[in-house]
């Protein structure tokens, strides 16, 4: 016989993680689609047709080298210019790919795909995390999600056009940065090397701001990696 009552089912914990992380990175994703909003308008507004920033969006990938890089056009730079400016800025992610070739995956398709989502809010929310398996499942679900999101909100950036007006007055820019501390935050609480690593970034980023275009203050912040020793009486890096 059929008991009336019927067993409850025990959630797996696999997809209770899974959840947990879709929840905290639908900040980061909500962050990104506001941004990309408003690259695709300031895109199109600026004269560019509304190909260029979802193309650009899909095969670059990379925000801060695609605001960049139309700045360039926009101003009347020519496309080896707009490129070059973007190569530079993105020279950053040599380094984020070294912190996250592990978590990423061996395999020929999984480094290919992860290579194109690693970006600062994927790599400092991976890391973010407290174990390996949790690292890796909250890289993919984090950077998929952001790249979906991003793409959908440039090609409505796109389409809105000049109709959203000056973006600049929304303080959309203040968003990607908000995450970002919000990330990091625990981990610079908790290890002092780290808290020292991050002090003097930011300072070497704030000191060059006024100087260098923008992009550039973040590549310098890596000076600040250089404190970053390996502990006395170890046999591994930290």
């Amino acid at each position: 016989m059929r008991s009336p009552q019927r067993t409850p089912r025990v959630p797996s914990p696999a997809l209770s993680h899974d959840r947990s992380l879709v929840r905290d990175s639908s900040l980061v994703w909500l962050a990104g689609g506001i941004v990309g909003v408003s690259f695709g308008a300031v895109s199109v507004a600026g004269g560019l047709p509304v190909w260029v920033p979802v193309v650009m969006s899909l095969v670059v990938y990379a925000g801060s080298a695609q605001f960049s890089a139309v700045g360039v056009l926009l101003a009347g730079g020519g496309p080896v210019a707009a490129a070059a400016t973007g190569l530079l800025l993105n020279t950053r992610t040599a380094a984020f790919s070294l912190a996250v070739a592990g978590i990423i995956g061996s395999g020929r398709a999984s480094r290919f795909l992860g290579a194109h989502l690693v970006t600062d809010e994927t790599v400092a929310f991976a890391l973010a995390q407290s174990d390996p398996v949790r690292r890796r499942r909250a890289f993919w679900i984090s950077g998929l999600g952001l790249f979906a999101v991003w793409n959908v909100g440039v090609a409505a950036g796109a389409l809105a056009g000049s109709a959203l007006g000056d973006t600049a007055r929304y303080g959309l820019d203040a968003a990607f940065p908000a995450v970002l501390v919000a990330l990091v935050l625990p981990v610079v609480r908790a290890d002092t090397r780290v808290r020292r690593c991050a002090l003097v970034g930011a300072a070497v980023a704030l000191a060059v701001t006024p100087a260098v275009p923008a992009g550039v203050p973040v590549l310098l912040a890596l000076a600040g990696l250089f404190l970053h020793r390996r502990p006395a009486g170890t046999g591994a890096a930290a």
